[in-house]
């Protein structure tokens, strides 16, 4: 894997890995908090399956990664700094720690979308290559 395409991925991932910072105080009681938690779990395992279909693309590159940030309504970017440093700049939409992680899967998703386009042609193709390859509760939650 290329050193920019690598140092993209490894950013993404450290701003995946952050803590998402909810608060019990925003929440009415503790079934409501611990379900919001297991679903924002859900979405950093969601994120790993992504990222791991991704990184051992060589043929995909830094480039279409930063083509898909326009993926979950552009609020993810990814800039380059200086020398190799790279940054994540996500824009809130609702609450940070229900959203951070679902747009980086929404970037990686649509990454993977183009990819596959140009083999599968069809959008039902390349669901069926999403579902063989990340199985279906993956595929039917990203590549819908």
């Amino acid at each position: 894997m290329n050193t920019r395409k690598h140092d993209i991925l490894e950013a993404l991932r450290a701003h995946v890995n952050g803590r998402p910072g909810l608060q019990f105080c925003n929440y009415g009681n503790i079934k409501s908090y611990r379900s919001e938690s297991r679903s924002i779990q859900r979405d950093k395992h969601d994120f790993e399956q992504l990222f791991n279909a991704v990184v051992w693309r060589d043929s995909m590159t830094a480039e279409d990664i930063l083509k898909a940030t326009s993926a979950f309504s552009g609020r993810l970017q990814i800039k380059e700094e200086g020398n190799r440093r790279i940054t994540i700049d996500y824009c809130t939409g609702q609450y940070y720690p229900t959203e951070y992680r679902k747009a980086a899967c929404a970037v990686l998703a649509s990454a993977l979308w183009d990819y596959w386009r140009d083999d599968c042609k069809t959008g039902d193709a390349i669901r069926e290559k999403a579902k063989a390859e990340l199985g279906s509760r993956l595929a039917s939650r990203w590549f819908h």
